[in-house]
């Protein structure tokens, strides 16, 4: 199998769990409506778990843009295979969205909300506050990276590392995942974006395009700092693009700070 269809595969796998996570626990007829954040962020675990199971053997399982561009940030991946990887992972992500969609195929005409039809799919702030948004999406991204190639620092028996990835994927939920709905990963919103955008549900509404640089900006900026972080902590290096984003990172977050100060 060639790494590609692995990472199409991987994506779509995650977003099928992940997006029907969301709808179950947000749809109006569904029998989980209004189970709440903590089946939102463990179904999220479970999820990337299982991508990972589906794509590790082949392709390393990225299964995310913002993972894929920091390993090449950091000279762990080849730049060469970049768009190809990028290319899968949205196209994944919008079949997995897809197919979320058939699975509650009559619940979205009976919700009236479209809104919360939107937030099956993709993310949004929970206050529409670009700068911070971004600077959530940043953060949580830098965790990730961090958090990852902290797993892969260590040794676990074999076929143990999906579980640990997910556990960290369930913990930046609950802790950073309150303000953005953490997609930490633009093929996760901007492929299942897509699909809201071009799938015909009932009274959807917008697919709020003027946000969607948000977590494609963010996760990709953060994760590149997470990976210079890493680097310069425990290997006392890193690239001229890590501490390219690291920078970017820093000013993202002085300008939120100063924006939310001039607030009265």
């Amino acid at each position: 199998m060639s790494p590609y269809v692995a990472e199409f595969i991987g994506t779509a796998v995650l977003l099928c769990f992940g997006n029907s996570v969301n709808a179950a626990t947000t749809l109006k007829y569904s029998y989980a409506n209004g189970a709440g954040w903590i089946v939102t962020t463990v179904g999220w675990g479970l999820a990337v778990t299982f991508g990972v199971y589906a794509a590790s053997a082949v392709s390393g399982a990225h299964i995310n843009p913002a993972v894929t561009v920091s390993l090449a940030i950091s000279g762990d991946f080849e730049w060469v295979q970049v768009p190809g990887y990028i290319i899968a992972q949205v196209l994944g992500g919008i079949v997995g969205a897809s197919l979320a969609w058939l699975q509650y195929l009559p619940h979205w005409g009976k919700t009236e909300d479209q809104g919360a039809k939107l937030g099956v799919f993709c993310t949004a702030g929970a206050i529409d506050q670009k700068s911070a948004n971004l600077v959530s999406e940043m953060l949580g991204t830098m965790i990730l990276m961090f958090g990852l190639l902290m797993i892969g620092a260590n040794q676990f028996a074999e076929g143990l590392n999906p579980l640990v990835v997910g556990g960290l994927i369930v913990l930046i939920g609950m802790a950073q995942g309150g303000s953005t709905g953490y997609a930490i990963n633009p093929a996760r919103d901007f492929g299942p974006r897509l699909a809201h955008f071009l799938l015909p549900i009932k009274g959807k509404g917008s697919s709020k395009w003027n946000y969607v640089w948000v977590p494609i900006v963010g996760p990709i900026v953060g994760g590149g700092a997470g990976v210079a972080i890493y680097g310069l902590a425990f290997n006392s290096t890193t690239s001229i693009l890590g501490w390219a984003c690291i920078a970017i990172t820093a000013i993202a977050i002085f300008y939120a700070i100063i924006e939310e100060g001039k607030k009265k």
